[in-house]
């Protein structure tokens, strides 16, 4: 008697067959940025990074990216944020950026005081012109203007805002019409790269170049820091505002785990966007430390006030390293 031979095997099915039709229905999955992840890059021992400012890639965050595509992405980031950028700095800093800026422009005293009592009839005074990068929203450049008009008695020193951004700049103007300065020549607005500034701004014509919470966001620092040495008078002065590196050990666990653990998640639940507020935190930690920043500033040409003949010093810390200020004034020729 013969026995039945067994049926052949059928060939598996897999998944993952072009004609699958899971396939083709199952989307693409997004890679997930842990909180871990994010705590264990930011902790690893920084990678030395080139400064040929021709280079190839840069930093977006923690992402490598060709250079030539950081501009767009990151001023994608800003036209998602730019009505909510009080709230992006308030997340950021704990509500304190609002203590920092005052403290920033009270610093730089804007505004030319009058040479002479006022009335003397030799009084005179030699309005300034500043130039406000990265300054879309009009935060620095109001404080500026209301300083300089108040504190100095200057009714006619301007500020020029530039930003990269038009979605900023638009939240400036709206902001602007709440102020004094909305419809005035004191104020003028000006779409521009910082990098590559416009003719309209000529070299030798600023009497004070300010950047607040921007430069980090920059795909080639280096030739903003000589183009704002190109456009400042001499004596003209270099300010920098920006989020920094903390001292304190502790200090700094906490407030890594509020930034990348909070931050994006509030960023999220607030504004929809958690991708941005990544982006912005990790920028933060990519961003050079006070030394190294001061350095880089010091090698287009400033002088740094407050840098010792030994190298020390020539920045001011603010609530331990969260932010920093830099200065740099260009030599009288």
């Amino acid at each position: 008697m013969k026995l039945p031979q067994p049926a052949a095997a059928m060939p598996p099915r897999t998944l993952s067959s072009p004609t699958s039709p899971l396939k083709r229905l199952s989307p693409k999955r997004q890679p997930y940025r842990c909180l871990s992840c994010s705590l264990r890059l930011s902790q690893s021992p920084p990678q030395p990074q080139p400064q040929l400012q021709d280079a190839s890639t840069t930093h977006f965050g923690f992402q490598s990216i060709p250079s030539s595509t950081k501009t767009s992405r990151v001023s994608s980031v800003f036209s998602s944020v730019a009505s909510s950028y009080d709230n992006m700095n308030d997340l950021m800093s704990l509500g304190i950026h609002r203590l920092w800026k005052d403290h920033f422009v009270r610093s730089l005293n804007p505004g030319s005081p009058p040479s002479s009592p006022p009335s003397s009839p030799t009084h005179r005074r030699k309005p300034w012109t500043m130039l406000d990068i990265a300054g879309g929203t009009g935060d620095i450049a109001f404080r500026l203007l209301d300083h300089a008009t108040l504190v100095n008695g200057d009714h006619e020193s301007k500020v020029i805002v530039s930003d990269i951004n038009p979605a900023m700049l638009a939240e400036g103007k709206r902001r602007a019409l709440e102020t004094p300065y909305a419809h005035s020549p004191r104020l003028e607005w000006l779409e521009a790269n910082a990098e590559s500034l416009p003719p309209s701004i000529a070299s030798n014509s600023i009497d004070l170049y300010t950047v607040a919470f921007g430069i980090r966001n920059f795909t080639h620092r280096q030739r903003a820091l000589r183009e704002a040495y190109r456009v400042l008078k001499p004596g003209g002065v270099f300010a920098c505002l920006e989020f920094s590196h903390v001292d304190n050990r502790l200090f700094n666990a906490v407030y890594k785990r509020w930034s990348f653990g909070a931050i994006p998640i509030i960023g999220q639940l607030v504004a929809g966007d958690r991708d941005s507020y990544q982006y912005l935190v990790e920028s933060i930690e990519r961003f050079p430390k006070q030394r190294e920043w001061r350095d880089m500033i010091r090698e287009v040409g400033f002088m740094i006030p407050g840098m010792s003949e030994e190298g020390e010093g020539g920045w001011e810390d603010l609530t331990g390293g969260v932010a920093a200020v830099h200065k740099g004034v260009k030599p009288l020729e």
